[in-house]
């Protein structure tokens, strides 16, 4: 069977950030042949991926392939920007896809939710069915955060997710909520859906030593690093981790550390150094397979975002890093997040946007004991190691797939 997969954000080689597809992907070869139409800019970094401006391709085993189609360069500058890059991505990896032959199924990953459009058409030139996934409810969660406001376009996009849910075979819903918000809202949809969750990369991540390289470089030495990983946009509010910073500017034994990129770094450097802060670190996006380094230097990680309903419903793939390298987490996203870290008894939940709070629970990590820390720790990596394996993930995934056809 050969399967078309359109995601705009697929890494490239040593990339930084979520895996959760070139992971899959690899996994899927096993038995089928898997081409991947994905965008050639990097959504945190800005960068381009690939040499070629236009189209890209990259032989990544005998039944992997990726092309990389032209997205606009200004897709990490602001929202106008975000928004082309979008639109960008959705009509090149149409005219991408078009070109493929003999595809028997199509997989079409959002957010962004325009490429679903494309796929919906392409699904009907090529008379085959697709799996629309959704890894985030938008345009709920771009509402919600404020950055999607005009009245015209909101409603525009809120009919282009019901016709996909309609027209789609299948539906993946990447946390229990979201099918649950998906079936209330459209129940006559609700037997189409399939839960396949973020989860750990177990061969990718694994515990190490807190001792290493990173702790050397970076001045580590002797201090309690609280760490966070990932996008620094505007649905992490990482002013949070600012705030909380100075509350412990005092303290020369703790450091926050935050590693990634984003629309919003450049902000809040300049944030920290108006506050004159020299208890917060800044560092650019890692490898992929540094990560793992960096958490294990760390000794407690974090997870971030704005105060807000939709988060509610998701599971932050950096959570599950966290856990398969056995580190205590600390997180600021009520509902289902916070239950996992809960029910896991990986780490704590502070109130989002709430800086008492977020201080209280640095200071209950603080007074903690190494070996209650690695307690935690090991919770967690029991916890996740059962429940959310990607490889068994994959193997669910493998089943629906092989179904819809």
């Amino acid at each position: 069977m050969k399967i078309l997969i359109f995601h705009q954000y697929f890494l490239g080689k040593n990339d930084p950030g979520g895996s959760r597809w070139n992971q899959f992907s690899k996994m899927f070869t096993q038995k089928h042949h898997i081409v991947v139409i994905a965008g050639n800019i990097h959504y945190a970094t800005g960068k381009r991926i690939g040499t070629k401006r236009f189209l890209n391709k990259e032989k990544l085993g005998p039944n992997l392939t990726v092309f990389r189609s032209w997205t606009y360069a200004g897709y990490n500058k602001n929202f106008l920007g975000r928004l082309i890059g979008y639109l960008s991505y959705t009509m090149s990896s149409f005219i991408t896809g078009f070109f493929q032959k003999n595809v028997d199924l199509i997989i079409v990953t959002s957010p962004p939710l325009f490429v679903g459009v494309s796929v919906w058409l392409l699904a009907k030139i090529k008379r085959i069915p697709f799996i629309f996934e959704v890894r985030d409810l938008w345009p709920e969660s771009a509402v919600a955060t404020g950055v999607l406001t005009n009245n015209i376009l909101i409603k525009i996009m809120y009919w282009i997710e019901k016709s996909l849910y309609k027209n789609a075979r299948k539906i993946v819903a990447l946390t229990p909520a979201f099918k649950e918000d998906i079936s209330k809202r459209f129940p006559e949809y609700a037997s189409k859906i399939e839960i396949i969750t973020n989860g750990a990369d177990l061969d990718l991540m694994s515990p190490g030593k807190k001792n290493n390289w990173v702790r050397d470089k970076y001045g580590w030495q002797e201090k309690k690093v609280f760490s966070y990983f990932g996008a620094h946009g505007v649905a992490n509010n990482l002013i949070q981790v600012i705030n909380v910073a100075e509350k412990f500017r005092d303290r020369k034994d703790i450091l926050f550390v935050l590693i990634g990129d984003g629309m919003q770094k450049k902000e809040l450097k300049e944030t920290a150094r108006k506050l004159n802060l020299d208890n917060i670190q800044f560092i650019d996006s890692v490898p992929k397979q540094k990560v793992q380094d960096f958490i294990n230097a760390s000794d407690v990680c974090m997870a971030i975002l704005k105060k807000t309903d939709t988060f509610k419903t998701v599971y932050p793939n950096k959570v599950f890093d966290y856990m398969a390298c056995k580190k205590p987490i600390i997180v600021t996203i009520d509902g289902i997040t916070r239950q996992l870290i809960e029910d896991a008894q990986a780490g704590y939940y502070a109130e989002p946007e709430n800086t008492e709070a977020f201080k209280e629970v640095i200071e209950k990590m603080i007074n903690l004991d190494d070996s209650e820390l690695e307690k935690l720790g090991e919770n967690g990596f029991d916890f996740v190691k059962k429940h959310f394996d990607r490889f068994a993930l994959a193997k669910k995934y493998l089943t629906i797939l092989e179904a819809s056809v």
